[in-house]
This record gives C-alpha cells, structure tokens and sequence, in this order.
C-alpha cells in the first residue's frame, strides 16, 4: 500500500485524492450567473433587521440573507417572528431562522464541557428532535422558509419531511458551521442528505475549498469575518480567489467577541444593531477589493429570484 493506491481509492469512492493545490476556477454559478453574495448572522429581532436594512441602504450594497434569531426561535413570539417575516418579505431578504432548543441551553450540558465540546452540537434524543421540528413547523406556518441544520441526522429526516408534504417543498436548509465539516467528502454527505447550502469551518485552506466545490453544486457559505473567540479571522483579502474557486458562494459577515453574545442574557438590541450595521460595512469593503482585482466576479443583485424570502 502507498499513497498513490490511497488516492486512487479515494477517487474511486468519489472524492478527489488530494486538495486542489492548483486552485481551478470554479465554472458553477448562482442562478442568476452571479458567483458571490452576502449573509450577516446575529440578526436577533426585528429592530436589528431594519438596523441591517438602513445601512445596506446607505452603503448602496446588497444585502442577500440574514442568519436570524441564532439565540434560538423559541425565545421570540409569533408576533415577534411575523412581524420580523414581514420586514424581511417587503425588502427581498432571504433569512435562515435558528430553531431552538439549541443544545447549549437545552438538557445534556456535555457540550459545555471541555471535552464534551468536542462531541459537537448534535440533538439529544428523539423528543429533542420533535422540538426542534415543532419550531421549524411553527415558522413555516407564519411563513419563514430557511433554517438552519447542525445535526445531520435532523437534516435527513427534515428532507424526507419535504417529500412526505410535512413542509412546504420551497423550505431550505443551510448547515451550520457547528456541524464542523471541513473536506470533500462531508460536503458531498451533507449535498446527498438534502441540504440547501452549507458553511465550512471558517479556516478552510483555498485548496480545501477549491476541492469541495469540484464535488457539490450548492453553494457554500465562508465566513470572511469571524469572532474573537474562534480565532477573530479576517480573510476580506482572499474574497477574490475565494469568489473564484468556490463559486457560487455567500461571504459570512459574523464579527464581534463571541458567539455567547447572541445569548437571552447577551448584548443589548442597541449593540447588536451597531455591530450589524458594522457588517453591513464590510459588504461595503469585499465589494471593492473584489471589483479592483477581478472586475468579470459578478454579485447577486439584492433580492434576486430563488431567495428563501419569508412568504408571511
């Protein structure tokens, strides 16, 4: 056995043998021919959305979708979610709702552990999951049609839920970074199980990316901007080539000091609208660095067909 027979096994299996050093331009597209587009996460309420929308206006930059009640859809009210799925319709936002319970505050605190964490976010037990589910079935009733997915299983069983007719056919689900893929092959997983698009761990290489964009045909959404507890990166350099190998791809725009902000006990409506209108800013900066380095790249007009824009 050598490394040769390896790579030909893994090429067999249906993965490329090796990372794509030589970092090929990407042929693959968004609908609209585009090759990139933005989400900002974070958006935790209404009053953070119109925060997001204003500056977006006077940045004159679009703004595609919203990662939306990350703290977990349980914490808010119908009122609340409807009232969020009407400014989001009005103004052509696509948003990925969060569904709770989120495991970190749910029952199981291995996850709060140190080791425990490295089990990562997964549901515990079948009632776990008929929570979850309850939550997307409330959100699409008041007319939210993109969720977020860090359980793989939960993936599968919500796209069988789709064939089924338990959900609206037009639902989309994106896979959260929690789910912690990194390679080829479990992009390839989560494109078999039904999902929709998909973000990569945040410090995937060119050439990681270049190859699990060869295997799959959904988009992949790469963080550019990143909390200072998972490393602060800031990759607004590498926006062209990322545009160029891994189109069609969104640019994630989630900055800030951690993740625990987003908490019930977190930061303030008022700091988060500040820190999503920051965000929106940098839309501002990686659409010029890309112009100036590679004028052909094209970005989605804002609220372009085939968005998951709430159908309230």
């Amino acid at each position: 056995m050598d490394m040769t027979s390896v790579r030909e096994a893994l090429e067999r299996a249906g993965v490329p043998g090796r990372d794509l050093a030589e970092l090929p331009s990407s042929t693959k597209r968004f609908p609209d021919g585009a090759h990139w587009r933005v989400e900002v996460s974070g958006i935790e309420t209404t009053a953070v959305l119109r925060a997001c929308i204003d500056e977006a206006k006077k940045q004159r930059v679009p703004f595609h979708r919203a990662i939306s009640v990350v703290r977990g859809a349980t914490w808010a009210t119908r009122d609340e979610l409807a009232e969020f799925a009407r400014v989001a319709h009005d103004e052509r936002i696509e948003v990925i709702l969060t569904p709770g319970p989120r495991p970190t505050w749910y029952s199981g605190r291995q996850i709060a552990t140190p080791e425990g964490a490295i089990c990562g976010m997964r549901l515990r037990g079948c009632d776990m999951v008929a929570h979850y589910v309850y939550d997307v079935m409330r959100a699409v009733e008041i007319g939210f049609r993109g969720f977020l997915v860090w359980d793989e299983g939960v993936l599968m069983v919500l796209n069988e839920m789709k064939k089924n007719g338990d959900l609206p056919n037009d639902v989309t689900f994106k896979v959260s970074i929690f789910a912690g893929h990194a390679n080829a092959a479990g992009a390839k997983l989560l494109q078999s199980l039904g999902a929709g698009t998909f973000n990569p761990i945040a410090d995937s290489s060119l050439a990681a990316l270049a190859t699990m964009r060869k295997v799959v045909d959904i988009p992949m959404d790469v963080h550019v901007q990143i909390f200072d507890t998972w490393g602060g990166m800031n990759r607004f350099y590498e926006t062209p080539e990322i545009a160029r190998v891994a189109a069609p791809c969104y640019f994630k725009m989630e900055s800030g000091t951690s993740v625990g902000m987003y908490a019930p006990w977190g930061a303030s409506e008022a700091a988060l609208s500040d820190l999503a209108r920051l965000k929106i800013k940098s839309i501002r900066t990686i659409t010029e660095i890309i112009k100036d380095t590679y004028p052909d790249i094209k970005v989605s007009d804002h609220g372009v067909p085939g968005l998951a824009i709430p159908q309230p």
